[in-house]
């Protein structure tokens, strides 16, 4: 028996089985080759890559039958596929595509799917869209739930263990006290596998999707963020980039040690000349003339985990010869450089506000030989490794800092619940009603908002970044704001060491400079918007010029600007998506898109090219934009509890509609100050002020006393 497939089944299983152009065995005949030729391990993981590539349901299940008193544990194991038990019976193109399916965990495989065909096709991304007055709701709606009955189970069982561990083991105080992980915390974490919770159980990590590595981080945020940020440096950017772009040799060479712990990783971008502009950076890698090896000089600074690290990711210039016009330009090229490799030395540990138990240390490299095959990726092309690996680690950032709030809200609560003043419970008062109010909004927005990118990442999406731009953005000045008014609450004992409450105010501060600053980073998601909003006028002047040939899509277009100026709605709506309790925040929404977009399309025309220069209008643009996917994810997160009747979905209706409610307002404020004439005078003001202070060395106006 014969049949002919669909292409991309025809693909994927042609390659694995030689089969004959155009038709392929039988299910019954694959099945016994799967059974007679591989291993059970082996077996389960192909049948996952087959998975992904048909909806022949049949052929699966042919396949897929398993000893049903098979244990979770057995389930796991059998997840990783051993490349070499496959070899003698695939072709090499399959082999390519097993090795990229084995080579890592979900980031690591779903990061390497990112190719130029990706920016040629219509992004799916809410963030992208709504920059274009559109509602994509593929990406929001309704809240991803991404993790099936196994990793759910996995996952609640790491999370008491480290909890427990936490609240037993660690002491905060001591590791501030100390500056420094404490010894027997550092060998616990270790034990437990936290060294390697996304690195593939085949290399020796525990093997956690984003989802379940998020709700790890926010346990290790909501006790310490010392030792979060010790963690965070080592698997969230230090060695990241060899999960993300790392070719089998180098994940089977590093990833093992790193996983245990054994050895530690750093991420090595930033320089004394270079802090936002990572172009600038003045460190250079030469290749020699044999082509073996590099030649590396330069230091870094303010590197979280420099003076413990062995293995580092590195980031210097690298001069190459343009073959067209035998031009030599520095380009930046991501190197692993390992200590043992000699010249690699670091200065003593730094003196900082917070974050003092985490390592932070000058690094210099002084001739240091790092051998050709330990580039990360491609010559010239590290830029955009290191910006991967910090739009890849940016929802983490959010998913602990959801942590810390959570229990600093605690804190707040507790005090507010026991202390009386004027014969009341203090949280009887409308001041602290308000406080905690607002609390508990500002934490469920940076949850929603961390588990919403890492669901996205979870299921394949590859156009994120300005979603978890915005999430390590709000997250960061949320938690501050957050620990900040917890302090107030608790009055004056807030303000005491022993409280624990200061540490964490300390400990936030650097979260809103690294990895991004927030001012860059404001930047970043507004001008991507731009950009993609730019793209689509192309389109319509493109089609300007050929109007009979685009006749559908210039009559929806004007349509849509003729209901504009008439001030009808242009036809967006989240019926269907928003439940219906709350279909006046998502009109609230709607409204606030349709707006947004139309300021956006105003400010291109209006500016051009040199909106890149109109840091006052980016600025508020990104505000919008935050306050915008703000409102998208707990209208997401609350519909879902409404619709599943979860205990606490009132209450989460009650975040949400108030949320919705003053977010839609301060939107609607910023656009009509960018659309007003007072703005362009506010802004000419601000900079002559600026300037002045600049020039006078700090206040230019007398005291008022005369001297």
């Amino acid at each position: 028996m014969r049949r002919t497939l669909s292409s991309p089944t025809l693909i994927i299983l042609q390659s694995l089985f030689k089969d004959e152009p155009g038709e392929i065995r039988s299910d019954r005949r694959l099945a016994h080759l799967f059974r007679s030729k591989l291993s059970f391990a082996s077996s389960l993981r192909l049948i996952m890559l087959v998975r992904k590539v048909t909806q022949n349901a049949a052929l699966c299940n042919a396949v897929l039958r398993l000893p049903p008193s098979m244990s979770g544990v057995q389930r796991r194991a059998g997840a990783v596929l051993t490349v070499q038990t496959l070899r003698p019976y695939v072709s090499q193109s399959a082999e390519a595509v097993l090795e990229k399916s084995a080579a890592g965990s979900d980031v690591a495989s779903k990061a390497e799917r990112v190719d130029k065909k990706a920016a040629s096709v219509e992004s799916k991304s809410f963030a992208v869209n709504m920059f274009k007055g559109q509602i994509s709701t593929s990406q929001v709606f309704p809240f991803p739930t991404v993790l099936n009955e196994e990793q759910s189970e996995f996952l609640r069982e790491i999370v008491g263990p480290c909890t427990k561990f936490f609240n037993d083991v660690n002491d905060p105080a001591l590791n501030d006290q100390l500056e420094k992980v404490e010894d027997q915390t550092l060998e616990g974490l270790k034990q437990m596998g936290a060294f390697g919770l996304q690195v593939p159980a085949d290399l020796g990590g525990v093997g956690l999707n984003n989802t379940q590595y998020a709700r790890l981080v926010e346990i290790v945020g909501m006790h310490d963020l010392g030792v979060g940020i010790t963690l965070g440096a080592h698997q969230s950017i230090g060695f990241k980039g060899i999960l993300l772009y790392g070719n089998k040799q180098q994940k089977e060479k590093y990833l093992p040690k790193l996983a245990s712990g054994e050895t530690m990783a750093a991420f090595c971008l930033t320089e004394p000349s270079s802090g936002s502009d990572a172009a600038s950076i003045r460190s250079i890698a030469v290749p020699s003339p044999c082509g073996k090896y590099f030649t590396l000089n330069g230091s870094k600074i303010w590197i979280s985990n420099g003076g413990l690290a062995e293995i580092f990711t590195v980031f210097a210039k690298t001069p190459m010869k343009d073959e067209k016009t035998g031009e030599v330009k520095d380009k930046i090229t991501a190197l692993i450089v390992e200590r043992s490799f000699g010249g690699v030395t670091h200065g003593p540990p730094e003196k900082k506000m917070g974050i003092k138990a985490s390592n932070t240390a000058e690094v210099f490299f002084e001739n240091v030989r790092v051998p050709a095959e330990c580039v990360l990726g491609e010559v010239g092309g590290g830029f955009k490794v290191a910006m991967n690996i910090l739009n890849n680690g940016r929802f983490g950032m959010a998913a602990a800092l959801s942590g810390t709030m959570k229990g600093v809200l605690a804190k707040a609560v507790d005090h507010a619940a026991n202390r009386t003043q004027f014969g009341n419970k203090i949280h009887n008062y409308g001041v602290i009603q308000e406080k905690m109010a607002r609390m508990a909004m500002m934490q469920y927005v940076t949850e929603s908002m961390a588990y919403m990118v890492s669901g996205n990442m979870d299921s394949g999406a590859t156009d994120f970044q300005i979603e978890a731009a915005i999430s390590k953005i709000f997250a960061s000045e949320a938690a501050w704001t957050v620990t900040d008014e917890c302090i107030q609450i608790m009055g004056g004992m807030g303000f005491m060491k022993d409280a624990g409450v200061e540490r964490v105010l300390r400990d936030l501060r650097i979260f809103r400079i690294f990895e991004g600053t927030n001012d860059i980073l404001r930047l970043f998601v507004a001008l991507n918007g731009f950009q993609n909003a730019g793209n689509q006028l192309k389109n319509l002047q493109k089609a300007l010029k050929s109007p009979f040939s685009n006749a559908s899509l210039l009559a929806g277009e004007i349509t849509k600007r003729a209901k504009r100026k008439a001030g009808m709605g242009t036809g967006l709506t989240l019926q269907g998506s928003v439940h219906p309790e709350l279909s006046h925040s998502g009109a609230l929404a709607v409204k606030a898109i349709e707006q947004f977009g139309e300021v956006i399309e105003e400010l291109l025309l209006k500016h051009g090219k040199r909106i890149i220069d109109e840091q006052f209008v980016l600025k508020r643009v990104a505000d919008c934009a935050i306050d915008l996917y703000a409102m998208i994810v707990v209208l997401s997160r609350a519909s879902r509890s409404l619709s599943q009747g979860h205990s606490s979905a009132e209450h989460e209706k009650m975040l949400c509609e108030t949320w919705c409610t003053e977010a839609y307002e301060r939107i609607m404020q910023d656009i009509k100050f960018l659309k007003s004439g007072t703005s362009k005078q506010t802004f000419k003001n601000l900079r002559a002020i600026s300037a002045a202070v600049v020039e006078n060395g700090g206040v230019v106006s007398p005291h008022p006393l005369g001297f």
